[in-house]
C-alpha cells in the first residue's frame, strides 16, 4: 500500500501594490557622473573618503568609551559606596576632558620655533615650544609631495603609527600628529641629550662598561618595539636618542613593518640597484669627500668619521648595521634588529663599524659575505665575553640569539632589567634650560628658515593619501578611563 504524501496548497504571494502615480511635474534624474569633470569627480570622492573617515574614527571612539564604561562599571560592584562616587566622578572628569582634546585642533601656529636642530632628506627637525603652555616638543616636518615622489607613505605611515601605539618608557612619545596642504608634522617629546652617534663622535671608544649599560638599554627598547608587534629594521646609532637622565629611546621608525604584515623588500632592492651603478656615483645623495681605493683601511675609518653626519643625514644613508637577511630578501623577521645592535656594540667598543668600506656597495657585499669579512681587531682588547656576544648577534638569522638568551648572556651578569632605568646613567647631559640645544650641531641649521616654505602643493586627490594621519595623546585616559 503506498502512502500518498498530501500536499499543502501554495499560498498565493501578494499583489503587488499599485504603483504609485507620479505627479505631472516630477522629474526624473539619471546618473551620469561621467559628464562631470575629472577636478568635481575628485572632489566628490574626496568628500566622501572624508566623511568615512570622520564617522569611522567617531564610532570607533564611542566603542571606546562604551567598553571602558562597562569595565568601570564591573569594578564599582566591588567597591564601597564611597570609593563609588569618587571613581565615577574621576571616569567623568577624565572622560570629559578627553572628548575636549578631541575637539581641539591643533596646528603649526600653535607652536613657536625655538631652533632647528637636525635636518634629513624630507625635511626638518625643530625645537618648538606650545604656545599655551610652554611645554618643548621636537617637531619633524616632511614634505608631503616629496614623500610621494621618492615613495616614502607607507614608512611615514609605520612611524607615525609606531609612536602612536607605544607607551614604552623606551620609545620616543609621540604627542600629537597633524598636516596642513604642504607638510606633515610629527610632535614629538624632545630628548635634550642628542644621540648615541654625537656621543661616539666625542668619545670615539666607549669601555666595556659604559658598553654594557648601553647596550642593554638597546635591548630593553627593541625588545619594547617586537612587543608592539613591529621589526625596526633600521636600528643604527643616529637612531638612539638620550634623554635628560642619560638614559636611552628608539626613534625614527620609518622602515618600520609589523611582525604579521609583507616586508617592503623593494626598498632594500633600490637601495641595492642604486648602489651597485657605476662607481662614479657617490655613496649618497649629498657632497661627501670621496673615499679612493688606495687608501689603507685606517685612511678609510678616518675618512668614515670625517664624513659620519654627512652620511647619516643623506638619502641613502650608511647600510653599515642591516643583517644580510634583508639584502639577500629571502623574508625575514624581527632577528634582524638583533644584528644591528651587535654591530653597534661593534663600533662602540673598537670605534668604527665591522663592515665599514670604501663605499657603500663594498658594504652591502662585506655583509652578505660577512662569515669572510667579520674580524675582531687585535690591537683592541675585548673582553671574551664581548667578543661571545657579538658573534651571537651577528651571525645567520637562524643562529642568532634570541631576546631571552641574550639577557641571560654573561656579559650582563647582575643587570636586574626591571629597574635599568632607575639607576644613575655613565654619562648624562649637562643641561643649562629646558630649550638647552648644545647637544645638537645647531651652527650646521643657521640658514634654515624659521618657518617651513617652499614646498610643492599636492592635488586634492593626491593629498587623500595622508587621510587619518592626525593624532592626539591624551596621557591621562590609559590610567583614568
Amino acid at each position: 500500500m503506498q502512502t500518498q504524501t498530501l500536499k499543502r496548497p501554495a499560498t498565493p504571494s501578494p499583489a503587488p501594490p499599485p504603483p504609485v502615480e507620479k505627479p505631472a511635474d516630477y522629474v526624473y534624474y539619471q546618473r551620469r557622473p561621467d559628464d562631470f569633470s575629472s577636478d568635481a569627480r575628485a572632489r566628490a570622492t574626496a568628500a566622501k573618503v572624508k566623511l568615512e573617515s570622520h564617522y569611522k574614527a567617531s564610532l570607533e571612539t564611542a566603542i571606546d568609551l562604551n567598553v571602558r564604561g562597562v569595565e568601570l562599571e564591573r569594578k564599582l560592584v566591588e567597591m564601597p559606596e564611597e570609593r563609588q562616587q569618587r571613581e565615577i566622578r574621576r571616569h567623568t572628569k577624565m572622560q570629559s576632558q578627553f572628548l575636549r582634546l578631541r575637539r581641539t585642533k591643533i596646528g603649526l601656529p600653535d607652536f613657536r620655533t625655538v631652533k632647528v636642530i637636525g635636518k634629513g632628506a624630507f625635511g626638518e627637525v625643530r625645537l618648538v615650544q606650545k604656545i599655551d603652555t610652554g611645554r618643548v616638543y621636537a617637531m619633524k616636518t616632511l614634505h608631503k609631495a616629496e614623500m610621494l615622489k621618492r615613495d616614502q607613505l607607507a614608512h611615514v605611515r609605520a612611524e607615525r603609527d609606531v609612536l602612536a601605539e607605544s607607551t614604552s618608557p623606551w620609545v620616543v612619545q609621540l604627542y600629537y600628529s597633524f598636516q596642513d596642504p604642504l607638510y606633515l608634522y610629527l610632535i614629538m617629546e624632545f630628548l635634550p641629550g642628542g644621540d648615541l652617534m654625537t656621543m661616539l663622535m666625542k668619545y670615539d671608544v666607549f669601555s666595556e662598561d659604559v658598553t654594557r649599560f648601553y647596550m642593554a638599554e638597546c635591548v630593553l627598547a627593541i625588545e619594547a618595539v617586537h612587543n608592539l608587534g613591529f621589526i625596526h629594521r633600521d636600528i643604527k646609532p643616529d637612531n638612539i636618542l638620550i634623554d635628560k637622565n642619560g638614559h636611552l629611546k628608539l626613534s625614527d621608525f620609518g622602515l618600520s613593518t609589523g611582525l604579521h604584515k609583507r616586508t617592503d623588500g623593494a626598498y632594500y632592492q633600490r637601495l641595492v640597484e642604486q648602489e651597485l651603478a657605476p662607481r662614479n656615483i657617490s655613496r649618497n645623495s649629498v657632497e661627501v669627500n670621496p673615499i679612493h681605493l688606495t687608501m689603507t683601511r685606517a685612511e678609510t675609518i678616518a675618512t668614515w668619521k670625517k664624513n659620519r653626519r654627512k652620511l647619516a643625514y643623506s638619502t641613502v644613508g650608511t647600510p653599515d648595521y642591516i643583517a644580510p637577511e634583508v639584502f639577500l630578501m629571502r623574508g625575514y623577521g624581527k632577528e634582524c634588529d638583533w644584528w644591528s645592535l651587535g654591530a653597534i656594540m661593534f663600533e662602540c667598543l673598537v670605534g668604527y663599524p665591522p663592515f665599514v668600506s670604501e663605499d657603500a656597495s663594498d658594504t652591502y657585499k662585506k655583509i652578505i659575505n660577512w662569515p669572510q669579512h667579520l674580524h675582531f681587531p687585535e690591537d683592541v682588547h675585548l673582553s671574551r665575553e664581548s667578543e661571545d656576544l657579538m658573534r651571537r648577534l651577528m651571525a645567520w638569522a637562524d643562529q642568532r640569539s634570541p631576546v631571552e638568551q641574550v639577557k641571560t648572556h654573561p656579559l650582563f651578569e647582575g643587570v636586574n632589567w626591571e629597574t635599568l632605568r632607575l639607576l644613575p646613567a655613565p654619562r648624562p647631559p649637562t643641561l643649562r634650560s629646558i630649550t638647552d640645544t648644545s647637544y645638537f650641531p645647531t651652527e650646521e641649521y643657521a640658514d634654515v628658515p624659521v618657518q617651513p616654505e617652499g614646498a610643492e602643493r599636492l592635488d586634492a586627490d593626491k593629498d587623500l593619501a595622508f587621510l587619518g594621519f592626525t593624532f592626539k595623546r591624551f596621557t591621562g585616559v590609559q590610567s583614568a578611563l
